[in-house]
């Protein structure tokens, strides 16, 4: 695949001109500006090319998967705002038959004007960030424009929508706190993962805070998902056992009641336990589940939004340093929780 320094090299132009002309800069001349499209009109195997200076009226969304509920109500708020600013909608689930990156360069191929990523192949703490960040960046310089949901990196210049994790894990051990428990636990999800460590920053400043000290037997880590909460709560049950947990997720904290009662544990008369999303089926589970709910339509409304500002010509260039938004989450107080 041609990169942009042959682009350039072909042009008899700087790497930096064919950067700005794929980026539709302002301060380049035609005659070079058509020179360097002449030459990607040639070498059609830039990850951009001449379908990066095309209207196609499509963007594309990238979600790690579909199995947790989550993600599609991501995919369906961000879809419908699509709509609503005059923009067709691919959904990409990356976990799936193609990888992120499989999928970005088949996007790009097929002409996307921009890209949402839900929870990017950066933040999967499985990848090694600095081989990810690189990614992003040399995305961004052949004119990808991007906009990331809960996972931005703040080395990259990449517009970044995000729910406060540290937040949701200091008023979830507040709740708990507040219904008179002192041992509480963390079902948490991988250690090297920023949701998790952030939830866990925000776990421990209200222990402190409570005079509570916050130690590390309390917390379990797992893979995200329900199985990975079952394992996680077996764990914490095995030592002395917490009256109360917070979990990474509301699927890890179906596993963790899950695993509570094949141990003959009733939640709550015996064990506490809040989530954090608020999928439809923390309302309807037995119990219902105290959960922290994202606010998933705000949140997709301004990916959106910022997307479509990158993509309007007549709008002045931003980076991250100028569009960052974290919402606050909002405790959901049901059924899992009560007061000892």
């Amino acid at each position: 695949m041609a990169g942009l320094a042959d682009i350039a090299q072909a042009a008899g132009v700087s790497v930096s001109t064919v950067s700005r002309v794929l980026n539709r800069k302002a301060g380049i001349k035609e005659e070079t500006r058509q020179r360097v499209l002449e030459v990607l009109s040639q070498m059609p195997h830039t990850a951009r090319g001449v379908g990066a200076l095309r209207r196609t009226g499509v963007v594309g969304l990238l979600v790690p998967e579909l199995s947790n509920p989550v993600f599609p109500a991501f995919a369906e708020a961000l879809e419908s705002r699509a709509a609503l600013a005059g923009y067709a909608t691919l959904l990409c689930n990356t976990r799936a038959a193609m990888t992120e990156r499989e999928y970005v360069r088949m996007l790009v191929a097929r002409g996307v004007e921009g890209m949402i990523f839900v929870s990017p192949e950066i933040a999967n703490p499985d990848n090694d960030e600095r081989k990810s960040r690189n990614y992003y960046e040399e995305l961004g310089a052949e004119g990808v424009r991007m906009v990331f949901v809960n996972g931005g990196a703040p080395s990259l210049d990449v517009p970044d929508i995000t729910v406060d994790e540290h937040l949701a894990g200091y008023a979830a051990a507040t709740h708990l706190l507040e219904l008179g428990h002192r041992r509480i636990g963390f079902v948490s999800g991988p250690a090297r993962a920023l949701p998790s460590r952030l939830k866990r920053a925000g776990w421990a400043a209200a222990l402190e805070e409570a005079g509570v000290e916050p130690v590390a037997e309390l917390v379990a880590n797992a893979p995200f998902g329900a199985e990975g909460g079952a394992e996680a709560m077996g764990r914490l049950l095995d030592g002395p056992r917490p009256t109360a947990v917070l979990c990474s997720s509301d699927v890890m904290a179906l596993g963790a009641m899950r695993e509570a009662k094949r141990r003959g544990l009733s939640t709550p008369e015996d064990l506490s336990v809040v989530g954090f999303d608020d999928i439809p089926l923390a309302a309807y589970c037995q119990p219902a589940l105290t959960t922290l709910a994202q606010p998933i339509h705000d949140m997709a409304a301004a990916a959106v939004d910022e997307l479509a500002r990158q993509l309007d010509p007549d709008e002045p260039g931003r980076g991250s340093a100028g569009f960052s938004r974290m919402f606050r989450p909002t405790l959901i107080a049901r059924e899992s929780t009560r007061r000892i």
